[in-house]
């Protein structure tokens, strides 16, 4: 169950890299020019301020692959699993409220882009598959910034005053509410719902793998608020 959910993180990281190379001037040095493009991402400002060292490493690792001309995918690629594992560390303990947020918030994005081909869809999805695509030539701005926004804010209630404890009930309910959407997932999809522990089966198959990521989450998250968060924390939690 756990490689189920990691599909749908994946999208944001992306658009740091291919907003700082689609930006790039002459006029300015490419530091300069990466930290002026960082600075008005909420999550990378987070990022700053929770996690300096890991920032620095993702800066320094970043500036020095586009020196060495490496592509804009290359980047992504490399620089994506380091902010995507904190994430998954943060949504453990954020407010079921911020839980939920951030899963709809994927779902909104992988639907826009499948409304584009559903091949784009499955690269969103499973970049280390097919490879990935760039996410500022298909969702609008006005979802990327509702994206950083959610992400941000996320992050930031994961670490105040409200953070969320799991416990082991809730990891016990969990493996409970998902076994009804787990059914109801296999009688739709039979053999093709094996695509979510192995991506690569899905070649050939986009549409399909896009629809069964978006049916699956988008039925998680009819649940009560907190069933639907104690899901989304038992799935992405690598230690199952």
């Amino acid at each position: 169950m756990k490689k189920w959910s990691t599909a749908v993180l994946a999208g944001i990281i992306s658009f740091m890299a291919f907003a700082w190379i689609a930006h790039r001037s002459p006029a300015k040095t490419d530091d300069e020019q990466f930290d002026a493009i960082v600075s008005t991402m909420p999550t990378y400002q987070v990022l700053k301020e929770q996690e300096p060292q890991l920032w620095e490493s993702i800066r320094t690792r970043a500036l020095t692959m586009q020196k060495e001309g490496k592509t804009e995918q290359q980047i992504v690629d490399a620089i994506q699993p380091q902010v995507l594992n904190l994430q998954m560390q943060r949504l453990q303990t954020a407010p079921d409220e911020n839980v939920v947020a951030y899963m709809k918030i994927n779902m909104e994005q992988t639907a826009a882009v499948q409304k584009v081909s559903d091949d784009d869809c499955y690269r969103f999805l499973f970049p280390d598959v097919k490879g990935g695509i760039n996410p500022m030539r298909i969702l609008s701005q006005e979802m990327f910034n509702r994206r950083m926004e959610i992400d941000a804010a996320m992050m930031r209630a994961a670490m105040g005053p409200n953070k969320h404890t799991v416990t082991p009930q809730e990891r016990e309910h969990a493996q409970q509410d998902i076994q009804p959407v787990a059914q109801q997932m296999s009688k739709k999809y039979g053999q093709d719902l094996s695509i979510m522990s192995n991506p690569a089966s899905g070649v050939g198959k986009e549409k399909i793998t896009c629809n069964i990521v978006q049916d699956l989450w988008n039925s998680v998250l009819t649940l009560p608020q907190d069933k639907a968060a104690g899901v989304i924390r038992f799935a992405i939690d690598s230690s199952n």
